[in-house]
This record gives C-alpha cells, structure tokens and sequence, in this order.
C-alpha cells in the first residue's frame, strides 16, 4: 500500500478551513448565537419552574443535547456544502484525475468538516458555562465522544453532498430527519421521564444513544449504557464509512 501524499490532503484541508474563516457568521457565529438563546429560554426562563433532573439543574442537563444538536447539524452541514461545491463548479473533475486516492480525498473534506464542528462545540460549551452551572465529570470521554461524533457525521455530510443534485437537498436530510431526531433524542429531556411506551419507542431513535453517552461524560450518568451508547456510535461510523467506500469504488454521481 502507497504512502498517503500529505501534500495534497493539507491542501483541501487547508482550503477548507479558510472557507470556515470566511464564513464565520454562518459558520459558527449564528450556531453559538442561537444556540445561547436555547440555553436561556429553556435554562433559564423554562428551567427555573422545572425540577433537577436526576439531580441536575435543569440548565446544565440540556447542555450536551444542544452541544450534540448543533454539532450533528453542522457536521453534516460543513461536509456536504464542502463536497458538492466541487461538484457544482464542475472542479469535482480535476481533483479526481489529480494523484490524489480517495482515501486522501476523504481524509481532508472529513476531516477539515470535522475540525471546524469540534470549534463549534467547544466554542457552545464555554458559552454554556458562563450562563449555567457547569461540571464535566468525564473530560477524556467528552472530548473523544465530540471528536468521534464529528468525524461520524461528517462522513455522513460527505455521502449527502455527493448525493445531493441542487443545494435544496443539502438541507433535506438535516432539517426532516436529524433536527427532528436529535429534539426526539433527549435533548431537552430524560427518556426516562416518558410514559413505558414512549420510552421504549423512543430507544429505536439512534441519536437517544448519541445524546445519552455524551450527557453520562458530563454528568456520570445516562439513560442508556455507556458501552451501548459507545457501540452505536461505532456502527455509525462504520456504516458511513462503508457507504463512502462504496460511491468511491462506483464512482456514484462522481463520474459523468
């Protein structure tokens, strides 16, 4: 197997992220600013009439379901946008004739998308602590939990943009599916506190796992196991990285 060219993955990569600078606005400024505006209207003017959960103050327990609601949507965001512009310029074409594998390819879009929504996150974490109480009892796995669940759906935002045929489709899958899932996947509350039914309909909606390990590395404790939690995450990413072996060896609405 031929080394990886470095060259060329530091390339994208860099052009990528001075993308990310240019567009600061929409890229990280507006996510915080609206993601701040969650922290008080359900932190502060909602969860003051609220009881802790599981001991929680309110405001600190939805911190890692809108860290996790932002960082799934610009994930998926920063990587289809990255993907199809190429596409959409019709510079798609010189890249996949240059010496460059697809694993590099992959290795830079990912990987760029990935950096920019682990900013984002830590950027909406040291928001959350100045407005609410803030303890995480897990660093370690609430970095590893940030970065794998970047690069997982950055891969996924990787598959939509090769996908997509028009930038309405770019936003078709994360506004109808993962928005929706993520507020289904306690975010804003403890699956726990559903009626039996409900609770175990919603452990079929995979971002609950998602939510639920990312929340037990803040506050020690989750609705569902940490190592199930860990596992699904996992499948996630090998699922995605199937799926983009699989356009590349196909070459799906890559090559005319």
């Amino acid at each position: 197997m031929s080394a990886l060219n470095g060259l060329a993955i530091r390339a994208i990569y860099r052009f990528e992220m001075a993308r990310f600078g240019r567009t600061l606005m929409q890229s990280l400024i507006s996510p915080v600013i609206s993601t701040a505006l969650y922290f008080v209207v359900f932190g502060a003017a909602i969860g003051g009439h609220l009881q802790d959960v599981g001991g929680v103050p309110y405001g600190a327990f939805i911190v890692p379901g809108l860290i996790m609601l932002s960082l799934l949507t610009q994930s998926i965001s920063n990587a289809s946008f990255g993907i199809y512009f190429p596409k959409f310029t019709g510079t798609i074409y010189e890249l996949l004739s240059a010496p460059v594998s697809y694993v590099e390819i992959t290795l830079a879009y990912v990987g760029a998308a990935a950096t920019n929504s682990v900013i984002l996150g830590l950027v909406i974490l040291s928001t959350a602590a100045v407005i609410v109480p803030l303890q995480i009892a897990h660093p370690l796995w609430m970095l590893s939990f940030l970065v794998l669940t970047a690069v997982t759906f950055s891969l996924a935002g990787f598959i939509i943009g090769v996908w997509a045929d028009g930038f309405e489709k770019l936003q078709v899958i994360p506004l109808l599916i993962v928005t929706p899932l993520t507020f289904l996947g306690g975010s804003f509350y403890s699956i726990d506190m559903l009626p039996p039914f409900w609770r175990t309909v919603s452990l079929f909606n995979p971002v609950v796992y998602l939510i639920s390990g990312f929340r037990w590395s803040f506050q020690g404790a989750s609705d569902v196991a940490i190592g199930v939690s860990l596992a699904m995450t996992l499948a996630f990413l090998a699922v995605f990285l199937a799926a983009v072996a699989w356009i590349f060896r196909t070459g799906y609405k890559l090559k005319a």
